[in-house]
C-alpha cells in the first residue's frame, strides 16, 4: 500500500509545476487513479504469489494438499483476501489522492461504473499472480517477479507514460492488456475524454477488457490447481 500512496504524494507536487491551476486537480485526479490501479496490481500480482510461495516454503501447502480440502477452496480464499485487501489499498490510495486535491468531472453513474473497472484490474491481477505463486517457487523470487511484471507492464501499456507517446505497437498491447484498458475506462468516465487518446468504452473494447481479465484468471487457476496444488 505504501509505494503507490508515495508516488501519489511526489506525483501531485512534481508532475503538475507549469500547468494550469485550474486543471491542476484534474492532473492530480489522474495520478491517482493511476495509483489506485498500481495498487490492485502490486495486491494480485505481488501479494498473491507472496502467500502461495511463503505456504510452500514453511509447510502449510503441502499440509493442506494432505489433507481432504478441493484446492478451489485454497485458490478462493486467496482470491478473496486479495480483493479485500486490493480494496482497502485502492480506497486508501484514492483517499490520498483527494485529500491532496484531486478532483473529478464525474458524479453519479459514471462513478459507479469507473468502479465496475476495479474488478476487471484485480482479476487479471490475481490470475498473474497465480501464475507467479505456481512456477515461481521461492518466496523472494515469487515477490520480485510479481513486482516486476506490475512495473514493465504498466510502463509499456500506458500507465506511467501517456498513451499518446507510445509507439503503434505498444499502443495496441496498451488496448488489449485489460488492466491498462481498464484503467483508460476508469480515467475517461471519471475525467472525461480529453484524459485518454481513444474511446476505451466501445463495446467491443469493454467486452475485450472483461473477457481478457477473466481469461487470465482462468488460466491462473488451472496452472495452480494442476501444478501447484499438488506435493513436491
Amino acid at each position: 500500500m505504501a509505494w503507490p500512496i508515495i508516488w501519489v504524494i511526489i506525483g501531485s507536487f512534481s508532475f503538475t509545476g507549469g500547468a494550469p491551476q485550474e486543471v491542476v486537480p484534474y492532473i492530480r485526479g489522474s495520478i491517482a487513479t493511476t495509483m489506485m490501479v498500481f495498487a490492485l496490481m502490486i495486491g494480485g500480482m505481488s501479494n498473491l504469489p507472496a502467500s502461495i510461495a511463503g505456504d510452500r516454503e514453511n509447510g502449510l501447502l503441502s499440509k493442506l494438499i494432505s489433507m481432504p480440502i478441493k484446492p478451489y477452496r485454497d485458490f478462493t480464499g486467496r482470491i478473496l483476501a486479495v480483493i479485500s485487501l486490493s480494496l482497502l489499498a485502492a480506497a486508501l490510495v484514492m483517499a490520498i489522492g483527494l485529500a491532496l486535491g484531486a478532483r473529478f468531472t464525474a458524479a453519479g453513474a459514471h462513478i459507479l461504473q469507473a468502479i465496475g473497472f476495479v474488478f476487471p484490474v484485480i482479476f487479471a491481477s490475481a490470475g498473474v499472480g497465480l501464475m507467479a505463486g505456481t512456477l515461481i517457487k521461492n518466496l523472494q523470487g515469487a515477490i520480485m517477479t510479481g513486482v516486476g511484471i506490475a512495473v514493465v507492464t504498466s510502463a509499456i501499456s500506458g500507465l506511467f507514460a501517456p498513451y499518446q507517446f507510445l509507439p503503434a505497437p505498444l499502443q495496441t498491447f496498451s488496448r488489449v492488456y485489460p488492466i491498462s484498458s481498464a484503467q483508460a475506462s476508469m480515467a475517461y468516465l471519471l475525467a472525461g475524454p480529453n484524459m485518454v487518446a481513444y474511446n476505451p468504452l466501445t463495446s467491443g473494447q469493454v467486452t475485450l477488457t472483461i473477457v481478457l481479465s477473466f481469461a487470465l484468471l482462468i488460466v491462473g487457476i488451472v496452472l495452480y490447481s494442476r501444478l501447484g496444488w499438488k506435493l513436491e
